[in-house]
């Protein structure tokens, strides 16, 4: 170790990774992402490709010695409650037993990758489309298979498996050159084939591949499994140990982030001090047991009533992070670093919101609740908290001629010969380890009350069921998530629980598309103490329902000939259990399947949400959250493809927001000076400032997204900007403010796919006069289906009657087919909503050039007039050379 990494790790009491031998902990980074689980593994990654940024990821665990616990699939689950799980424990379940319940999330390098149990599935395609419907473009299932491949790399079976055990292999689906190695293991157990014959008897199909789009049905289920050493193929092996050489990608573990630094908002760039007393390293005294453990609550939850009258209005106001704030432990002194674009979280959906609420971003009465000064009243963090919860079961299979995996444990020869098959060849039972024999049924198909039960579901008042003082923008939210629960149920493409099969006689049910909705709050302001979780499970009747039909399906399935064949003993629950006793068995035996989510959901702000379709935070110009905290809607899947594919389109989207703003295309030297931007309605794109304010040449940005859906943000607003020239040198300090460049009333004109708008800022001056010679507007759509399709305005200004005339007329089509009719209309409906709102007129066809008008006397010289466009530049944040 050189000198300066080990003064920087007795210094900060941190261990840093990356950077090279020598490396330090800097000051400040281009980015510092809070949490190096999977997704901020992978933005810390993808992020660090371009070797002209800085990335710092901070995570609070260690990182593995690649134990055996940890790579042999054969100990899958083994070290949960150990030394990388923070052992969180829920609040107790009133509504189930009354007991608290583990709650095991990863506290590593890898975050929950190097703890979970594997599987490898992505949810069906309707999962995401409904993600999208609830108010995120591009957020569907085309939006994110793309990525679900760029995560991966998949590997085909052998053709004799496959077809024996039912794995097919769909090539369009799959990633070919992704970090995660994806495969099956070398070694299968017979049962899985007894239990896809009884559900194909019942009416269950079997999927032909689960990574499809369509998960309703029984499949074999692919885990992050490397195909030639069979072992764990997990974040940190794929995503950071082939980028530790990075110069410019540090990690740095042990390290707890206690709260995110805001700039302009008093007291919260203070660094704060040591807590003597209480929890000391964050972690939760859950060892995975289930009985008796968790939190006694302290504080109180959001009241309902009048919302605090400091809120920040997310809508126009946005707030800058300057960095964070982390610790070793609760007594050690509090370090900061400076983050020079954006602070991303990556804490998971318990963690991230925790992180927010100690830094004054969540429900104002929860925050004053505990003296914490809201810098944002946003009543979503914390909520929406959704997590598939399972009931295990006990039908132990007494024919002996069947390989089972309790052998392992009960037979030392057959485990002493299997783990020597392993180490010599990578074969054999303890490549196994991962349950992937599974299924995915939907409630049509199991239950005759499935068409009673929907129906009830959908005469529900949405707020009926959820947890008392919430938001009314929640219960809104909500609303709309019920009815997307409701309509997708009734599908019979739409799985409506899961069957966990481990090949020994448990057939574990868990809710897919659970209708409960629980909380994790701050119980303190010491960010060393685990939050209250309360995941309320089963509190809407609805799940609880499902679980009684699924427990009831089971038994229907053990009755079939090909599980009779393995001569299930029906134990948990006993055969003759009626539904109260059914009831009792799921109040004492729900737990978690270790897929919490939703506490920072992805939706509009009316809704409840707290990031938008960037992942950024509501009212905040630079703070993104990129892990499963996001998901409005759980998917039925196990979560880690899905986050690795949602981090994967968060790092693109990162990139193409930071990149369009900072690294502007510049064009020669013209008369002209045009912004281009992409105009739709979902989103602002922030654009930083810069002090490079000098001019010898014009300046051109573009600005793109995946989806084509950006709307602009101007600071200040261009209509104030254009009265208000008070300033040619551009040395002002102005407030920032926001321009939609569509209107409400417009938002329909064009369409959302790729639609760009130029807006020249100024155009072309004859010698010293103050008049503008024209002023265009151009309008391109880039579908396939469409041409380029250019609407010319131009803008006269008579110096005499300061007023400037707006006339368009003319549209022209590039090669290929000419638009629909109504097409010219729209395109030019949109000329006349965009060009108003620029120039600060109410009045399409007329307006008054304020700007230039108001300014004719100072402006008599070119020199002048030069001055005022840069200054007007300089508010867009254009940087010129």
């Amino acid at each position: 170790m050189g000198i300066s990494a080990l003064l920087a790790e007795l210094v900060i009491g941190c261990k840093i990774y990356g950077g090279g031998q020598d490396a330090s902990l800097r000051s400040s980074y281009d980015y510092v992402i809070v949490g190096c689980g999977i997704s901020g593994l992978v933005v810390a990654n993808r992020l660090s490709e371009d070797a002209s940024v800085n990335v710092l990821c901070i995570e609070a665990g260690l990182a593995d010695n690649y134990e055996a616990v940890i790579q042999d699939p054969v100990y899958v689950g083994a070290d949960i409650g150990g030394k990388y799980d923070w052992n969180l424990a829920t609040v107790p379940q009133t509504q189930l037993d009354g007991a608290a319940r583990a709650m095991p999330q990863g506290k590593a390098l890898g975050g929950g990758s190097i703890l979970n149990a594997m599987c490898w599935n992505r949810g069906g395609k309707d999962d995401y489309d409904a993600w999208e419907a609830l108010g995120n473009p591009g957020w569907n299932w085309e939006g994110l298979l793309p990525y679900f491949m760029k995560a991966s790399r998949t590997f085909k079976f052998s053709e004799d498996i496959a077809r024996r055990y039912s794995i097919n292999y769909n090539p369009a689906v799959h990633g070919k050159s992704g970090p995660v190695q994806v495969s099956y293991p070398k070694y299968f157990y017979p049962q899985s084939i007894n239990l896809f014959a009884g559900l194909n008897s019942l009416g269950v199909p079997t999927e032909f591949d689960p990574n499809d789009g369509s998960c309703a049905g029984a499949a074999f289920i692919p885990t992050d499994l490397h195909p030639q050493n069979q072992t764990r193929s997990d974040a940190r092996r794929a995503y950071f140990d082939p980028a530790v050489s990075r110069k410019n990608l540090h990690v740095i573990t042990g390290q707890h982030v206690t709260r995110v630094l805001i700039d302009n908002v008093a007291g919260t760039n203070k660094v704060s001090e040591p807590v003597s007393t209480g929890n000391e390293n964050g972690n939760g005294n859950s060892s995975g047991a289930s009985e008796g453990l968790g939190f006694s609550p302290r504080g109180r939850a959001p009241v309902q009533g009048e919302r605090d009258t400091r809120r920040r209005d997310t809508g126009s106001s946005s707030l800058r992070i300057s960095g964070v704030e982390f610790a070793e432990n609760a007594s050690a002194p509090r370090q900061t670093v400076r983050a020079l674009r954006e602070v991303i979280i990556a804490g998971g959906a318990l963690h991230s919101a925790q992180i927010l609420q100690l830094s004054g971003i969540g429900p104002a009465s929860l925050l004053k609740s505990f003296g914490i000064l809201p810098a944002i009243d946003l009543p979503g963090v914390g909520n929406n908290l959704q997590d598939h919860c399972l009931v295990g079961t006990f039908y132990p299979y007494n024919n002996r001629s069947y390989p089972s995996p309790t052998d392992l444990t009960s037979n030392a020869t057959f485990n002493i010969e299997a783990e020597i098959e392993y180490k010599a060849h990578k074969t054999g039972p303890w490549t196994a380890g991962s349950p992937n024999g599974l299924a995915f049924p939907p409630l049509s198909l199991i239950s005759k009350n499935s068409a009673s039960i929907i129906d009830g579901a959908a005469r529900q008042d949405p707020t009926e069921y959820l947890a008392p003082g919430l938001d009314a923008s929640i219960l809104y939210g909500y609303a709309y998530q019920k009815n997307s629960l409701v309509q997708r149920l009734s599908k019979t493409n739409v799985a409506a629980y899961e069957i966990i099969n481990n090949n020994a006689g448990s057939l574990t049910v868990s809710i897919m598309h659970p209708f409960s909705r629980g909380t994790c709050y701050i119980k303190s302001t010491n960010p060393f103490e685990p939050p209250l979780i309360d995941p309320r499970w089963l509190s809407n009747p609805v799940d609880r329902q499902i679980l009684v039909e699924a427990l009831l399906f089971n038994r229907k399935l053990l009755a079939t000939p090909p599980m009779l064949e393995l001569k299930p003993a029906q134990f948990v629950p006993p055969i003759e259990a009626d539904e109260n006793a059914l009831n009792q068995i799921i109040n004492g035996g729900i737990r978690t399947e270790f897929h919490p989510s939703g506490t920072c959901a992805m939706l509009p702000l009316d809704k409840g949400g707290v990031v938008d379709p960037h992942l950024r935070v509501w009212g905040t110009e630079n703070l993104r959250i990129v892990d499963a905290s996001i998901f409005p809607l759980v998917p039925a899947a196990h979560l880690q493809a899905v986050v690795y594919g949602v981090a994967e389109k968060a790092a693109d989207i990162i990139k193409a927001d930071n990149n369009a703003v900072l690294h502007p295309t510049h064009v020669k030297p013209s008369p002209s000076y045009f912004v281009t931007m992409a105009a739709s309605t979902s989103r602002d794109v922030i654009l930083p400032s810069t002090s490079e304010t000098q001019m010898n040449a014009s300046a051109h940005v573009s600005l793109h997204s995946l989806e084509g859906s950006f709307v602009s943000r101007i600071s200040p607003k261009v209509s104030s900007l254009l009265m208000r020239p008070s300033s040619p040198t551009g040395e002002e300090n102005i407030p920032s403010g926001s321009l939609p460049l569509l209107t409400s009333e417009s938002t329909s004109i064009l369409a959302p796919s790729q639609t760009s708008v130029n807006l020249p800022v100024l155009s072309s001056f004859v010698g010293g006069r103050t008049a503008i010679s024209t002023f265009s507007i151009v309008v391109t759509r880039t579908l396939a289906i469409l041409p380029s399709t250019k609407v010319s305005g131009k803008y006269t200004t008579d110096a005499n009657t300061e007023e400037t005339t707006l006339h368009h007329s003319s549209i022209t089509l590039g090669s290929g087919s000419s638009p629909p009719i109504d097409e010219s209309d729209k395109i030019s409906k949109a000329v006349d909503a965009i060009l108003p709102i620029l120039l600060g007129s109410d009045d399409g066809s007329t307006a008054k050039a304020a700007m230039f008008t108001k300014q004719k006397q100072r402006l008599k010289q070119r020199a002048a007039l030069a001055n005022i466009i840069r200054w007007i530049l300089s508010f867009l944040h254009i940087e010129m050379n």
